[in-house]
């Protein structure tokens, strides 16, 4: 199933199921209702129904069949969509495409000379001088925790931060936990994966690049309200039997900028569940993001988004993620205290 999260008419979430033809949602709420669904809990919220498992979904799935028969639907078109867990428990974003991290390196912290010299070196040896100076990505699926609080969904606009002058978009996806676990090894991880979605990570650059020298993490680079978007659905693990070959493509203002495939990924949503789980339980309702894929960001690709840019993400199986970058006013740099002299 494709299940989503939108707000009633009186701003209040609701669960859903998107009906085959792509135009309709059933009320999962409202057709337990009518069905006399022994947990209509389950429905009130996305969170209970992942709470409640597989034998949530089976019913979840019966009711979709039985919505189309007595009409407990509305129409998708004018729904405002919510994050498909308007709150997630948690959200981890990885380095689960190396590429992009050398990419990224090449564009932001080397300069021309260094550039082309690291190319050669790659072609020579195999290997990125960013992988020598910087291993770890290579040894362990490592990531940042992400504020949930400012998570938004499909449609949302996002305000650009007042404070960066290098607004950029990320192509990633992301898996939902939908079973509890510590010290899950990779090989029954994927059991443990509710299902899919689309991630949108918006970083300003240039505040990213700051705070990346303070080696505590990203601050004001990745934490504003609407940064970090998730959508439009949830697609259950079912519906995508082979997670590892899905096309990947990002556009703004219906122009491609980005395109690939999940196959490209260096680390594994399971390999990431096992590392992750190490000494540490996974809570249904947590989300793993896949990272970036390679030019899948507009910092691999020299270019900037603006005020007015309208950016999709559409990862196959899944869906099209999108939001419009608002203005957020006149530019004005963060306070910083200066640095004592001696």
């Amino acid at each position: 199933m494709k299940l989503l999260s939108y707000a009633d008419a009186g701003g209040l979430p609701r669960v859903g199921a998107l009906l085959a033809d792509g135009t309709q949602v059933a009320d999962l709420a409202l057709a337990a209702q009518r069905a006399g669904d022994p947990q209509p809990a389950t429905y009130a919220a996305m969170q209970a129904l992942i709470e409640g498992g597989d034998a949530a979904v089976e019913r979840a799935s019966r009711l979709l069949e039985s919505a189309r028969a007595d009409e407990a639907t509305v129409p998708l078109a004018g729904l405002k969509l919510l994050s498909p867990v308007p709150r997630p428990l948690s959200l981890r974003d990885c380095v689960g495409f190396l590429p992009h991290l050398v990419n990224s390196a090449r564009n932001s912290v080397f300069g021309p000379a260094m550039r082309r010299i690291d190319i050669a070196y790659e072609r020579l040896t195999g290997q990125s001088l960013v992988r020598r100076m910087a291993p770890t990505a290579w040894e362990r699926p490592v990531y940042y925790l992400i504020n949930v609080c400012t998570v938004v969904g499909h449609d949302a606009d996002v305000t650009i931060p007042p404070y960066t002058r290098e607004m950029d978009y990320e192509l990633e996806w992301a898996a939902c936990i939908g079973k509890a676990g510590r010290d899950i090894p990779a090989a029954r991880a994927r059991e443990h994966i509710f299902g899919y979605t689309i991630f949108n990570d918006f970083t300003a650059r240039d505040v990213q690049f700051e705070e990346a020298k303070g080696r505590l993490g990203f601050q004001k680079g990745k934490s504003f309200d609407g940064g970090n978007v998730l959508g439009p659905c949830l697609v259950t693990r079912d519906e995508i039997p082979d997670p590892y070959d899905l096309d990947m493509r990002a556009s703004v203002n219906d122009v491609e900028w980005s395109r690939g495939n999940t196959r490209q990924r260096d680390w594994s949503f399971e390999e990431m569940i096992a590392f992750m789980s190490r000494s540490e339980t996974l809570q249904p309702g947590e989300f793993i993001a896949s990272g970036t894929l390679p030019g899948g960001c507009g910092l691999e690709l020299g270019r900037r988004l603006q005020a007015g840019d309208v950016v999709e993400l559409s990862v196959e199986k899944i869906g099209t993620l999108r939001n419009r970058l608002v203005s957020g006013g006149t530019y004005e740099a963060l306070p910083l205290r200066q640095a004592p002299t001696t």
